[in-house]
């Protein structure tokens, strides 16, 4: 009796061990965007825009989606390479995407307007 408790409680405990797949990828988001608010350079900024691209177009999560913000943050970026109409597009992805970024991307809006 003492054996097929042990070999359960194993069994049980493997089986709790699997690894699940993550809602989002990032690519190699963390440090790329480090590097862009540490460094602030052409070329940290490109490398930025790469990532975001990465994101967007490899999304393997188990969501399949692009993560919250990424679509905002990417338009922010463009918006201040003066790609008015890239970032605004990127911008009205994210509420689309993520409707309860509305208000926040609507005062962008506003601002790039002016």
């Amino acid at each position: 009796m003492k054996k097929i408790f042990y070999v359960l409680t194993a069994v049980s405990l493997m089986g709790s061990c699997t690894v699940q797949k993550p809602l989002y990828t990032w690519d190699n988001y963390e440090v790329t965007s480090y590097n862009y608010v540490k460094n602030s350079d052409e070329k940290s900024t490109q490398a930025l825009i790469e990532t975001y691209r990465k994101i967007i177009e490899y999304q393997k999560g188990s969501r399949g989606v692009v993560p919250p913000g990424v679509y905002a943050d990417y338009g922010f970026v463009l918006l201040q390479k003066d790609k008015t109409e890239e970032g605004r597009a990127m911008l009205l992805k994210e509420v689309n995407l993520y409707p309860e970024s509305k208000t926040f991307i609507d005062r962008i809006l506003k601002i790039i307007e002016k």
